[in-house]
This record gives C-alpha cells, structure tokens and sequence, in this order.
C-alpha cells in the first residue's frame, strides 16, 4: 500500500483513540526517522521517550533476534533467565528487592496500586485503601490508573470511576498533608510530571513528601514511567531529589521500544503479593527481557547517563535562547532530556509546522512542547530542532497577551 492508502485503511480498521501526524514512518536509526516517501525526520518523540538508546540499536536487535530463535514466550510458571537477569541489574542498581513485570505503564501502576491496597489491608486494617495523587498527573488508561490520573479530561465519559483517590496540587506539601485521611494507604507521584505539562518539583519537596509518608505510616510511590532510566540524567529522577522511595514504578524505555514494565519494591512493600495474588501471562516475556538487558547495561556502562545530563544542559540552554528570542515563549523547564517548552500560541500548530521542516516534536497540553530524545541525541541534531522551531516562531502570528499561568518552581 501506498502511504495514502495505509492512512485511510487505518481510519477504517483501527480504533479512533490517536490524533495521528500524516506520516508512514517505515525504519529508524538512532535519531532519525524515515516516512514511505523515503524522507528522513529527527525524532524528538522517541515514542514518547521510550526509544532511549536510539531506534534499532544494534545491540539490542542482536539480543532481540537471539532470543527469538531460542524461545519467545513461556508461562510465568517457570523460570527464565532473561527475566531474572534484568531482575538482578535492576534491584542491583535501584532501592528495591523485589520486581514484578508487566507489559506498560499502566499495568505496572495498576500493579503498584494493588501492592500498596494489600499491604495497608495486612499492616493498617481493612479499611485503609485510599491513594492520594496529584493534579496534573498522568498514571495510565486502565480504569484504575485512569482514575488516579488527576486530569479531568482523561476521565469523561468513565464514570462511575474506581474508589480509592484523593488528589492534591503538584508541589504543595500544606495541601497534600490537608489530603490525608484515616483511610490513606499511599501516595503517589511522579518525580517531575509529564504529560502535566513537564512540570518540576522545588528542590525539597519530595525530600518533603517522604518524610510525611515516614511521620504518617505511608507507602510512597514513585511513577517513575517516563522519567526513569536515564530520562533526567540519572538512572532515576528521585536520585536528583535524595530519597527513595517504597514502590517504584516503570516502563517506556526499559526495552528500548519492546512492551515491557516493571514494578520495582522493597521486601517490606513486595511480602504483601504472595503467589495467585497478582499476575501478568506476557509480563517478563524473555525476548522483552533480553533487550530490557542490554538496555541497562548500555545506561550503565556506555557512558549515556553522563551524556544525558550533558546534553540535557546544552538543551536547556539553547531553548533558554529561544524564550529571550521569542515573546511567545513562555517558560523553558525540565531535567536531562525531558524538557518543555510552554507558548503563548498552540503548541499544536508548532508540531504541524515541525513536522513539515522534518522533525518528530510532541505537544503534552495544549501549550507546552516536550522534547523527549532519544539519550544519544547530539549537539548538532539539537541546533537543528533549535534553529528549525526558531524560524518557525518567527513566521508565526503574534500572540495576544494573556495573562502569565500559576508560577512553577
């Protein structure tokens, strides 16, 4: 099929739940992208920071197709040592004793979620069940994790929704204790917020929310989805911040494009699951397993964690270029290579015009670019995206001023 036909036999055949770019992308390497016309696109999606160590790393195609010709799926029934080794590398490296693995994000939430209502049923009696998120959250589209998500709009049209959620306002440590109930088991957040708008904590306050959940008796954890592994600069983002937490969650990048998610906790969390109390048929699939392998080795050895905080910086400070440049830039903010940039204009209009000079960019609310790179994104390839959103800014319409919205740390 040409890319037209594939385009119009996707609208008649796939469920309508994506607001696709108008593009048939065929292959990729590292950072670029190519369409069916055979056009070449730098790619600042990663499919939304999944693909860190690049599209088709040779490294981890090569343990994807050996696994492959020796075996592709087995019940959790049994053991397999792909499954067991990134088990090792992960706690080996991290808080956490004990892994469960999932195929998403949302399962791997959905999982934490679960850990943390049978815990607090063994330790803090049968009617203590409530977790407290954040407004501005993102945790998933299962009905729970949906319902944990702190964005009305995810919502509409679900309801009644699951029980068991309370929020509160990102970075506000009086409002999150006022939150707190007898029947609060748990809270959950993410260390910097995603598809909130790229939004960055103060410098204390997670330091803040695990001491309350130390005062209180609470689990903490971490949706670490889209901001673990090498995301930020560091293996975890919470690494930035000085704590750890009870429970971590994540998935995305772990096996570099393959579905694969990971619930990560602390044996006093992790003795709550005993078997038959929760599973996954494809969670810890060892051909996913294999890659999730060589992506921490690569994270570890190769020097990427480094570079992701030197290049995180380097973007950073030319987008901080860009705002002195443009009066509709209004606020540049993130950590690593998870950056945002909010506009005075729809940021939906600047991925349409993006698209067209040849690069993948993704808008997270309606006014907020977020650039999430692969981890072996260049200097060269970020004055590219720079210079091509410069010229774009310049030919767009002047905004109207608005008035500035709330202050983020």
């Amino acid at each position: 099929m040409d890319p037209t036909q594939i385009m119009e036999a996707c609208q008649q055949h796939i469920a309508n739940t994506y607001g696709r770019q108008p593009v048939v992308l065929t292959r990729g390497e590292g950072c670029r992208v190519w369409d069916a016309a055979g056009r070449s696109y730098l790619d600042f999606v990663a499919g939304i920071a999944v693909v860190g160590l690049g599209h088709c790393h040779p490294k981890v195609t090569a343990a994807i197709t050996a696994q492959a010709q020796r075996l592709v799926h087995t019940s959790n029934l049994y053991y397999t040592e792909p499954q067991v080794e990134l088990a090792a590398l992960l706690t080996r490296h991290s808080f956490a004793d004990r892994v469960f693995f999932c195929n998403s994000g949302a399962e791997a939430n959905e999982a934490a979620i679960k850990l943390a209502r049978k815990w607090a049923k063994a330790h803090r009696g049968p009617d203590c069940y409530e977790i407290i998120t954040m407004e501005h959250s993102f945790h998933g589209r299962t009905l729970a994790t949906v319902t944990a998500t702190g964005q009305a709009k995810y919502q509409q049209g679900f309801e009644p929704l699951m029980p068991g959620f309370r929020y509160a306002p990102f970075n506000d440590l009086r409002a999150l204790e006022a939150a707190l109930a007898p029947q609060t088991c748990a809270i959950m957040v993410e260390p910097i917020q995603g598809e909130g708008g790229v939004n960055v904590p103060a410098p204390d306050y997670l330091k803040g929310v695990r001491g309350l959940c130390d005062r209180r008796g609470l689990l903490l954890i971490l949706d670490e989805v889209q901001t673990g592994l090498g995301r930020t600069g560091r293996l975890f983002a919470h690494e930035h911040f000085g704590i750890t937490p009870d429970i971590m969650t994540l998935a995305k990048s772990i096996a570099n494009g393959l579905p694969l998610g990971a619930m990560l906790a602390t044996d006093a969390a992790a003795s709550a699951f005993t078997p038959g109390s929760h599973a996954s048929t494809f969670g810890g699939n060892p051909v996913a397993c294999a890659a999730g392998v060589v992506v921490l080795k690569q994270l570890l050895e190769e020097g990427l964690l480094e570079h992701s905080r030197k290049m995180g910086e380097y973007f950073l400070g030319r987008l901080q270029e860009l705002r002195g440049r443009h009066s509709l830039v209004r606020d540049v903010r993130g950590k690593g290579l998870m950056l945002g940039l909010e506009l005075e204009v729809e940021a939906k209009t600047v991925v349409a015009r993006a698209l067209e000079r040849g690069f993948l960019v993704n808008n997270c609310t309606d006014h907020v670019l977020r650039f999430v790179p692969p981890l072996v994104v260049t200097e060269a390839e970020v004055d590219a995206l720079v210079a091509a959103l410069d010229a774009i800014f310049l030919d767009l319409p002047r905004p109207v001023p608005t008035p500035a919205g709330p202050a983020r740390a």
